[in-house]
């Protein structure tokens, strides 16, 4: 991909999010903290938790990967209360243990005060990726998704980076099944995509289940030519890998 394109890809990604952020602030869809910036919350997020929740997959699962944003705040409190260990990436994933286990049995407070991203900082135990289980399912949020799982997120890139070191570490794969919770609104035709994009498999409005009809894109691995050099250096997970990775390929 050259910087042409990619930088044509990124633009087009801003105006959709912008578009979406503006969508839901003027239809009185956006609930507090708002839209703009953000994975936003929606009006009948609960609705879309409770739908979500009677999935299989996510009935099935022990042991969740959940974005810490607030539209999918109700469904790991619901992931939670049915005895499910929760796992949430420390924002912008800048701690030596990036992740954060919130295991129900020994959670001294209330999922509805765990589940939140304070409550994670408190109660949680920050594991490494080495540490953590096998995922069996992956809560996403979107500010855009199509039918096809086509995904935008809030443009940090960090959701992608997150699923790239679980993959690394073999705690996901491309089997594992990844949802989101949307408001209708939020389901567009398209999503302009890079190589790094990952791809949703459930998408849960508070109307339906939808069974994206799309190929799964699923990254196996970080894709370091992506990465520009100060995220590289402000995240300890990746800079170490980077390091015992360029020290390998000098020993070979």
């Amino acid at each position: 991909m050259t910087p042409e394109i990619l930088a044509k890809i990124k633009h087009e990604k801003k105006i959709l999010r912008e578009k979406i952020w503006e969508l839901l602030s003027e239809r009185g869809i956006a609930r507090f903290p708002g839209a703009f910036g953000r994975i936003p919350n929606f009006v009948g997020a609960e609705a879309a938790a409770e739908k979500a929740a009677e999935t299989e997959a996510f009935k099935r699962a022990r042991f969740v990967k959940a974005n810490p944003d607030s539209p999918q705040f109700p469904l790991r409190v619901k992931a939670l209360l049915e005895g499910k260990t929760v796992f949430m990436a420390v924002p912008k994933l800048k701690a030596p243990k990036p992740f954060l286990r919130l295991d129900p049995q020994k959670l001294k407070v209330h999922p509805l005060k765990g589940a939140t991203i304070k409550g994670a900082f408190k109660y949680g135990e920050p594991v490494s990726p080495e540490e953590m289980p096998k995922i069996d399912l992956v809560i996403t949020g979107c500010v855009a998704v199509t039918r096809r799982g086509e995904r935008l997120g809030k443009g940090g890139g960090f959701a992608d980076l997150e699923l790239a070191i679980l993959a690394h570490f073999g705690k996901i794969n491309p089997e594992t099944p990844i949802l989101t919770t949307v408001h209708p609104l939020q389901i567009v035709d398209e999503v302009p995509l890079e190589e790094h994009d990952f791809s949703v498999d459930i998408i849960v409005t508070p109307e339906e289940v939808i069974w994206a009809e799309g190929p799964k894109r699923f990254t196996q691995s970080i894709i370091w030519e992506a990465l520009p050099e100060d995220k590289l250096k402000a995240i300890p997970v990746l800079k170490c890998f980077w390091e015992k990775e360029n020290v390998s390929r000098e020993t070979m």
